[in-house]
């Protein structure tokens, strides 16, 4: 753990929202980290090094206080996210992507930081949400064209609710891509082809490279 992800944590630690907010926003100011960075290199890790208490209500307080000050922390790098849009990418896509949990999926933070990366990238993102049922992924593919819909799931139990989803996206779209992605992607290596996307992510530079370059 280097001294910036060690820091970070122990603001964490002791739930101080302000402080933690300055310190991320600090780094980005000072080019210490790029955008990538900060959310690859400290924000991810920092929502899987929680210590237990031993107590699981007590766990549970802590983890939704950590993602709450993390959900703040993404939404105020947002202007960040235009500047290296501009400045470092400077590609505008006309292509747009929804960014969406499958149904019991409440854990939408790592959707939410994806969104930013698609958007970075020149993409017209749209960012959905958490939980969302497979009716309501038709419906928003008849109210609008999206080329892609990238599902993001963090528990495993979630996998089938995901595989059932992106069935469902095929019958009503044969045109728009599926991405998958999330931490459960993450954990499942080759068997994660039997969900049936199109593409997985799991990093940033994932994006740039799916489709043999097509997301640029």
């Amino acid at each position: 753990m280097n001294q910036h992800v060690e820091e970070f944590t122990q603001l964490l630690e002791q739930e101080n929202r302000n402080e933690a907010l300055t310190y991320i926003l600090s780094l980005l100011k000072q080019g210490t980290y790029s955008l990538m960075e900060v959310y690859e290199e400290i924000l991810a890790p920092s929502l899987n090094t929680m210590k237990s208490t031993g107590n699981e209500e007590q766990d549970i307080w802590k983890e939704h206080v950590r993602t709450s000050i993390i959900r703040t922390i993404v939404e105020n790098c947002f202007p960040y996210v235009m500047k290296e849009r501009e400045e470092k990418y400077g590609v505008t896509s006309p292509k747009t992507v929804a960014v969406v949990c499958p149904q019991d999926e409440h854990h939408e933070l790592g959707a939410r930081m994806i969104t930013d990366y698609f958007t970075m990238l020149g993409y017209n993102a749209v960012f959905v949400g958490s939980n969302t049922p497979k009716e309501v992924f038709v419906a928003g593919l008849k109210s609008q064209k999206l080329d892609y819909i990238a599902l993001s799931i963090t528990n495993p139990y979630h996998l089938v609710s995901a595989r059932n989803t992106i069935a469902k996206i095929r019958e009503a779209s044969k045109e728009t891509k599926i991405i998958a992605g999330g931490y459960a992607i993450s954990k499942l290596g080759e068997k994660r082809e039997s969900l049936g996307a199109d593409y997985y992510m799991t990093t940033f530079h994932d994006i740039i490279s799916i489709s043999g370059g097509d997301i640029k």
